[in-house]
């Protein structure tokens, strides 16, 4: 049975993700890990049984490279993207998969001219709970939507910024909660909803102006194509990493989404559902949906098949946290052609 080759560069918090899943995947070959801090990539490479580099570009050149995922801070994601698609590697990005909309419609343009497939790791969207949503949605069950509120309310503190010198910035990180944290939900509401119409918000630095220089806290108005408006608040100021919270009102249900799922229809059903497999121990808040867009990446490459969360669907969001960080300054609406 066919393998691809694969090939991780950034060893850093996320890297595990890719790196177990890629262990235990049947479609993928883990061959290589790379990252400019030595020490890391050595312990990974040993960890993992395969190859080191602290080059990314000599990994490119001399490697069998299939696959490329892409762990590294933010500011890096597209450079690397578009060099591993013009050396015919299939690209697997972290979120957000650039920082800016000109560097997403140029990975975009590279991946249609070199026909190298790019993806984009917006993981939430595997979770059950997630996929039941858009089933209730697009079936008809649960009517239109008229509106909603979603809010993340994480923890991040200076001991956090501090541990790497590109967070916290906007040129290397892009951005503070919007960009890092809450660009999940961000992507759940417009893709369980659909077209956004306009948007307006803003942004503020609460509690972290010491150790940061983005905002660590946002909230804006969202208005969406179909007429519903949705409220949503982020912040990186709350004492616990709590449970990202999504509540839509259908014209035939009330849809709440922490952790589990609760759906109350109007005619007094209610529909409980869990995801089918939780995540336990520091991060557990991340969800599994890694393993799960991983696994479906690889076995659509081998298929010939589009990928789930390719770059049209990634810029959603950054178009999304921009729009924010734009009405911010302008004090009005962002329209969203």
């Amino acid at each position: 049975m066919k393998k691809l080759n694969a090939a991780v560069i950034g060893c850093g918090s996320i890297s595990p993700n890719h790196l177990e899943t890629l262990l235990n995947c049947q479609d993928a070959n883990l061959i290589a890990v790379c990252d400019i801090d030595e020490q890391k990539v050595r312990k990974a490479s040993q960890k993992y049984n395969c190859k080191a580099y602290t080059n990314y570009k000599e990994m490119l050149k001399y490697e069998d490279i299939d696959v490329v995922h892409i762990c590294t801070p933010h500011y890096l994601h597209a450079p690397i993207a578009i060099e591993a698609m013009k050396a015919g590697k299939n690209v697997l990005t972290e979120k957000p998969m650039a920082i800016s909309i000109s560097d997403a419609k140029e990975m975009i343009n590279v991946s249609k001219e070199t026909d190298m497939k790019l993806g984009v790791c917006f993981q939430n969207r595997y979770n059950t709970t997630s996929i039941r949503i858009k089933e209730l949605i697009e079936s008809g069950r649960v009517g239109s939507v008229i509106g909603g509120k979603a809010s993340v309310t994480w923890h991040r503190d200076e001991v956090y910024y501090a541990s790497a010198e590109w967070r916290g910035t906007w040129d290397k990180e892009g951005g503070g909660v919007l960009i890092n944290q809450a660009i999940h939900t961000l992507d759940l509401l417009q893709w369980l909803i659909g077209d956004i119409d306009k948007v307006k918000g803003t942004i503020d630095t609460r509690l972290l102006n010491k150790f940061i220089e983005v905002e660590d806290t946002a909230e804006a108005t969202i208005l969406f194509k179909n007429k519903a408006t949705v409220l949503f608040y982020a912040t990186n100021c709350y004492a616990i990493n709590s449970p990202v919270e999504i509540e839509l009102i259908c014209e035939k249900a009330i849809i709440n989404l922490r952790d589990d799922l609760t759906v109350t229809y109007k005619n007094g059903e209610i529909e409980k559902v869990n995801d089918k497999v939780k995540a336990t121990g520091e991060k557990a808040y991340w969800g599994i949906g890694h393993s799960l867009l991983i696994n479906d990446f690889y076995k659509k490459l081998l298929n010939g098949e589009e990928i789930s969360i390719n770059g049209e669907e990634g810029i959603k969001a950054i178009q999304m946290f921009n729009a924010i960080y734009t009405s911010n300054k302008t004090k009005e609406y962002v329209a969203f052609v």
